[in-house]
C-alpha cells in the first residue's frame, strides 16, 4: 500500500513538474459564457473539476438545448495520476415498465418516448456535480454555482444560433401538434437581446445553498413531483430521493503507444471507440491511407457495422446485465471480428451479427488545469431542448432520455440505433448512451481530452478526432473541424458526412454501393498537450470558445 501511494505521488509530481515549467490551463467549451466562467474558476485557483462544475451549471442557463439540470451525463476525471468516471445518467422512474411505449397491438407509439412529460427519466446532473465536488472539488460549492445564478438573474445576450434554434423548435412542436410548454418560457428569448430566467435562478439558489438536497428534496422536488402529477408524468418524490450518481472504473486500453481512457457502460461509446481504433490498427494497410479518402471511409464504415452489431446485442446498464466489456475489446476477439473486411467491397448488412463471446442534442466540454488534471464531460437532455417540458416554477427543461431505451427489440430509436433485451426498460435502470468523454494519455500524462454531442454519431466523432490528432498530426482546431463521417450498420449502407468530403471520393463511395447523406453532426471541443504546450480547439460550426491561459 505504501509503495502504491509513493508511486501515485511520483506520477503526480512528474506531471506537475511538466506543467510547472510552463503553467497553463485550457478549456474548450460549447459557448462563450461557459468558457469565460470556467477560465475564471481556473484563475481563482480552482482545479479542472471545479471549472467543469462551474461550466455545467452555466450551460444549464445559456445552452438550454443540452446544458441542463434536468438531464444527465458522464464526467471522466484524471486527477493526481488517478482516473475516475462519474456516471450521472438519468434512470427510469420506479413506475416505468418494459412495454410502456407500445400500443395494444405491440407497436411503438410515435413520439411518446421523444416528446412530452412521459419521455423523461429521473435527472442526474445535480447529483453528479455534487459527487464530483465531494470527491475532487477545491473551491467552495457556492462559488462554483454562483456564476450560473448571476446569468439567470441578470440575464445573458442570446446568441443568434440559440435564437434560431428556439424559433425552429417552437415551430416544429406546433407543426407536429404536440402539447409542450416550452414556448411559454422561451418564446421571448430573442437573438442579440437580454434574456432572464428568474424561476431557474431561484432553483439554482436552492442548489447553491443546499447542495444536492436543494434539488432532490424540498421545494424543487415538490415542484417536479407536482408538475409530473398534474401532467401525467411518472417521476415522484420517491424517484428523486432514490437517485444516486455513481463512481465507476473507466475503461482503458493501450493503443498505438498511447493509453486511451474512456467511458464504461452504461455508455456504449467507450467500448465502441476502442473496438474501432483497434480494428483499424488490425486492418489498415501498412502504408497510411489518405485522410478521408475512399479506402479510409470505407474501412471505417466496415468496422462500424461490426461495432454497432455488438452494441445492440451486448450493451446496457451494468447494474442490470452482465456486460462482457473485456471480451469485447480483447485483441483475439477483435481479430476475429475483422474477418470478412476488405478494402473494395461492402459487407452484406443483413449478415453482420454480433460476435460470439465465450443517445442528438448533447453538449461536451474539456478542461485541463495547471497541475495536469483533466476533465472530459458530456451532458445531455437527449434531443435538442429535451422533452420540451419546463418544470413550472422551477424553470428548467426536462430530458427525453427514455427514448434511449429499447422500446421494442429490433425497432430503432430516434437516432436509428437498434436495441434488444440488454437495453429494455426496467425501473431505476440507466438507459444505454453513446456519450463518450475520453482522455488519451502518453507516458501517464495528459495528451488529449476529447468528446462531442451527436447521438450515435458521438462515437464516430470521438474516434476520428483521436485518429486525426495521432495518425494525421492535426492541431486541436484542425481535428475539431476536419470533415467527419458516420456509419452504424443500419440504415443499410448509409454514410452521413460533413461538407468537405471530396466529390471524387463521394462518387467512388456511391459506385461501391453506399448511400450518402450530407448532414453536419457533433460539436467537438478538444485539448491537446504537445510536449507540455496546450492547444485547444472548438468546432467552428457551433458557438463554442476555447481558451488557453499561461
Amino acid at each position: 500500500m505504501k509503495f502504491k501511494v509513493l508511486l501515485v505521488s511520483l506520477v503526480f509530481t512528474y506531471s506537475s513538474l511538466l506543467f510547472a515549467g510552463n503553467p497553463q490551463g485550457a478549456v474548450a467549451m460549447p459557448d462563450s459564457y461557459s468558457a469565460d466562467a470556467a477560465i475564471k474558476t481556473l484563475k481563482q485557483g480552482g482545479n479542472a473539476i471545479d471549472a467543469a462544475i462551474t461550466a455545467q451549471f452555466v450551460l444549464a442557463v445559456t445552452l438550454p438545448e443540452a446544458g441542463n439540470i434536468g438531464g444527465g451525463g458522464f464526467m471522466l476525471v484524471h486527477k493526481d495520476g488517478q482516473d475516475d468516471f462519474i456516471d450521472y445518467r438519468e434512470t427510469a422512474p420506479l413506475t416505468a415498465s418494459r412495454d410502456m411505449y407500445l400500443d395494444e397491438n405491440g407497436e411503438v407509439i410515435p413520439y411518446k418516448s421523444v416528446y412530452g412529460i412521459f419521455s423523461s427519466g429521473v435527472p442526474g446532473t445535480v447529483a453528479g456535480m455534487w459527487l464530483a465536488h465531494q470527491k475532487y472539488g477545491s473551491l467552495p460549492w457556492k462559488t462554483l454555482v454562483q456564476p450560473a445564478i448571476d446569468l439567470a438573474e441578470q440575464g445573458f445576450i442570446v446568441h443568434p444560433k440559440l435564437g434560431s434554434n428556439i424559433n425552429r423548435y417552437i415551430k416544429r412542436m406546433e407543426n407536429k401538434g404536440l402539447v409542450v410548454n416550452f414556448a411559454s418560457y422561451f418564446s421571448n428569448a430573442t437573438s442579440n437581446k437580454l434574456f432572464k430566467q428568474p424561476e431557474l435562478a431561484s432553483t439554482m439558489i436552492r442548489i447553491r445553498d443546499k447542495g444536492k438536497q436543494g434539488f432532490y428534496q424540498g421545494k424543487t422536488a415538490d415542484l417536479i413531483a407536482d408538475f409530473m402529477k398534474k401532467n401525467g408524468g411518472l417521476i415522484s418524490h420517491k424517484d428523486l430521493a432514490a437517485y444516486q450518481a455513481k463512481s465507476r472504473m473507466p475503461i482503458s486500453a493501450n493503443w498505438n503507444g498511447y493509453k486511451v481512457l474512456t467511458s464504461p457502460p452504461p455508455s456504449s461509446g467507450g467500448i465502441a471507440i476502442l473496438q474501432w481504433l483497434k480494428m483499424y490498427q488490425l486492418t489498415a494497410p501498412v502504408k497510411q491511407v489518405a485522410h478521408n479518402s475512399t479506402p479510409y471511409i470505407h474501412l471505417l464504415a466496415e468496422i462500424g457495422k461490426r461495432v454497432f452489431a455488438d452494441r445492440a446485442q451486448y450493451l446496457g446498464d451494468p447494474d442490470f446485465i452482465a456486460v462482457p466489456q473485456q471480451q469485447l475489446i480483447s485483441d483475439d476477439y477483435l481479430a476475429m471480428r475483422t474477418q470478412g473486411i476488405t478494402l473494395n467491397k461492402i459487407s452484406t448488412t443483413e449478415k453482420i451479427q454480433a460476435g460470439i463471446i465465450e443517445s442528438e442534442q448533447t453538449t461536451h466540454f474539456s478542461v485541463v488545469d495547471k497541475w495536469g488534471n483533466a476533465v472530459s464531460n458530456t451532458t445531455t437532455l437527449n434531443l435538442g431542448f429535451g422533452s420540451g417540458m419546463v418544470v413550472t416554477g422551477a424553470g428548467f427543461i426536462l430530458n427525453d432520455e427514455m427514448d434511449d431505451f429499447s422500446a421494442k427489440p429490433g425497432v430503432a430509436n430516434v437516432f436509428g440505433a437498434l436495441g434488444g433485451v440488454a437495453n429494455e426498460i426496467q425501473p431505476q435502470k440507466r438507459m444505454l448512451s453513446s456519450m463518450t468523454p475520453t482522455i488519451v494519455l502518453k507516458d501517464d500524462n495528459i495528451f488529449m481530452v476529447t468528446g462531442s454531442p451527436g447521438g450515435t454519431t458521438i462515437i464516430s466523432s470521438v474516434y476520428q478526432s483521436i485518429l486525426n490528432v495521432i495518425e494525421y498530426d492535426m492541431t486541436a482546431v484542425q481535428a475539431a473541424n476536419a470533415p467527419r463521417f458516420h456509419h452504424q450498420l443500419w440504415p443499410k449502407n448509409v454514410i452521413r458526412h460533413h461538407n468537405g468530403i471530396h466529390n471524387d471520393v463521394k462518387s467512388e463511395l456511391v459506385t461501391m454501393g453506399y448511400k450518402l447523406g450530407n448532414r453536419n453532426f457533433g460539436d467537438m471541443h478538444i485539448i491537446v498537450n504537445r510536449d507540455g504546450k496546450l492547444d485547444a480547439g472548438s468546432q467552428a460550426s457551433g458557438r463554442g470558445k476555447s481558451i488557453v491561459i499561461h
